[in-house]
């Protein structure tokens, strides 16, 4: 299509030079003596030039290893600088980036190595027993397994290597990139939950990292003085592209990285380190409320609070408010399309538990939903804050519309330009949205997508279960969410409760935060006429089982 003048060069150059990595790079000449990284627990510090270095450095090892174009490198490291290196280092060869879930159990982890074929794993020594486990398990061999974040002095694997090992004769120069970058690239790949014990795996190319960047930056808004803390782990999208790496290193800020959140040093580094934004899911913010109240700090510095992955109350919302600081932010998204509607601290107390509504750059709507087909896009649901329907997203901007190697996933999840959350919702005369459930019977427990199938599966492999059913209950502590009630019928009636404990603590695909909490023997699964079985009507169960103690809870 011809032009009205010569676009050639802004082609060229927007297509291959306005990537994520070119904006650090400014940041690395703008401020190469700034912190980039602060780590209270080792009282370490990386300015923009140091990251720079290092990131040099991992990805001269890397490229010593073969890794270039396309190829894979899987980390499972927790909250430390470690974490910033590795999200650096792979860009500057043209690799892509697997941030795994470290949580994952040794099975689970295997799937995900098998299915992604990382040239490279870097794990950080918190999960050395999970990897080495996990590499028993899996078909695919990495060429190599790098331990990184040794704070336990755990001895290095029988044909592992120490991070300090692999980098210590490399360069600290750039490595140079064989092929010039495109911002279609994939640079990131992110992992979220599926029904089966796989994680789905969701590519996130360089003009999504670059326009996720500037979204959050626009939404707080955030700039080179802040600093950041995520309250959970990097690996998640919300906590890696709401406050952590992605924004923080593009505008030039700064994280202060936290491995296992702790709500009492969280204050306690908000005064000491000048925090202004933290992030975490709701029951954070619970925490965190509680110990303010209990040792109140200064928290002058904080300029927000954002949470993700759950509404909160009316009550709760003004208890933040009042004892943590009066800007406090909610998102609501998806892994694939980051966040998508957002709640702004003028739109509280008065809006808590809805959503907010659709994001600058975004379109949310709800459409009708059927039992047995898609709605279509346009198919709205009266503005009444009544009348449920799916919520859709569309966000081009932050998501490739794809699942890695799941094509019929792909067709299930997205058309016609946008994705079907398989949330249900309603909407009033702003368009603000009211998460009601799910079309499915997934499950959210401590901020992590949980569907029935794999728990399931792993309750029915044990010879003395028949069948089984399981559905998520209120976590009475309040830190969880939801957590996961298990009802079994007995094959044999031996079988004990703890003797299901046991089974389900000990086995390979069940990460810690999928095993249930509550268990209860039952004469039969509720199912319809044509077999499937009766979720919902479990979940309603569950609720009074839990009040007259039918349901035994496991700690």
């Amino acid at each position: 299509m011809e032009r009205t003048y010569d676009d050639r060069m802004f082609i060229d150059t927007f297509e291959h030079e306005y990537t994520w990595l070119n904006g650090f790079m400014r940041n690395v000449g703008r401020y190469p003596k700034n912190p980039a990284v602060l780590d209270p627990e080792t009282g370490s510090k990386l300015t923009y030039s140091d990251l720079n270095r290092e990131a040099n450095r991992l990805a001269n090892a890397l490229k010593t290893d073969g890794v270039g174009k396309n190829d894979l490198v899987m980390t499972a490291i927790r909250n430390c600088p470690a974490f910033a290196v590795t999200y650096i280092a792979p860009r500057k060869l043209g690799a892509i980036l697997q941030p795994a879930n470290y949580n994952l159990a040794a099975g689970e982890l295997a799937l995900l190595i098998d299915h992604n074929e990382p040239k490279v794993l870097i794990y950080s020594a918190n999960t050395a027993d999970t990897v080495v486990r996990a590499l028993e398990l899996c078909s695919h061999r990495p060429v190599r397994a790098v331990l990184c974040d040794n704070l336990e002095n755990k001895e290095i694997p029988a044909g592992h290597v120490s991070y300090e090992d692999y980098t210590a004769e490399e360069s600290d120069e750039e490595p140079g990139m064989e092929e010039r970058p495109h911002i279609y690239d994939e640079v990131l790949r992110l992992c979220t939950s599926g029904t089966t014990a796989l994680p789905k795996s969701v590519p996130v190319n360089d003009i999504n990292e670059v326009l996720s960047a500037h979204d959050i930056i626009m939404q707080y808004p955030m700039n080179m003085t802040d600093r950041t803390l995520n309250m959970t782990p990097y690996f998640h999208r919300g906590a890696c592209h709401c406050g952590g790496p992605c924004p923080s290193f593009y505008v030039g800020a700064s994280i202060v990285t936290m491995r296992v959140f702790d709500a009492k040093k969280t204050l306690k580094w908000v005064e000491e380190y000048g925090i202004t934004f933290l992030t975490g899911a709701p029951s954070s913010l619970e925490m965190l409320s509680r110990q303010q109240t209990k040792k109140p700090r200064n928290l002058k510095s904080l300029k927000g609070i954002i949470t993700m992955g759950a509404p909160f109350d009316r009550a709760a919302c003004e208890t933040y408010l009042d004892t943590l600081t009066p800007n406090i932010y909610n998102g609501y998204g998806t892994t694939e399309t980051l966040w998508n509607c957002f709640l702004r601290p003028y739109d509280l107390p008065e809006g808590a538990g809805s959503t907010g509504g659709s994001c600058i750059d975004d379109e949310v709507r709800i459409i009708r939903a059927y039992p047995d087909k898609k709605g279509e896009p346009d198919e709205l649901i009266p503005k009444d804050g009544e009348t449920q329907g799916e919520v859709i997203i569309r966000s081009p901007a932050k998501g490739t519309y794809s699942y890695y190697k799941n094509k019929e996933l792909e067709q299930e999840k997205f058309y016609k330009g946008w994705m079907y959350t398989g949330d249900t919702g309603t909407w009033n005369e702003r368009s603000h949205v009211t998460i009601c459930g799910r079309k499915d019977d997934m499950m959210i427990v401590s901020g992590e997508n949980i569907y029935p199938t794999q728990i399931e599966e792993a309750l029915n492999s044990n010879p003395k279960v028949r069948e089984s059913i399981v559905t998520g209950v209120p976590d009475k502590d309040k830190y969880r969410g939801e957590v996961i009630a298990a009802y079994v019928v007995r094959e044999d009636e031996s079988l004990t409760i703890a003797e299901l404990i046991a089974y389900c603590s000990a086995h390979p695909m069940l990460s810690e935060y999928k095993i249930p909490r509550y268990y209860a023997f039952i004469d039969e699964v509720p199912k319809t006429a044509t077999g499937k079985k009766l979720h919902y009507k479990i979940r309603q169960q569950a609720i009074s089982d839990m009040e007259s103690g039918v349901l035994r809870r496991k700690d």
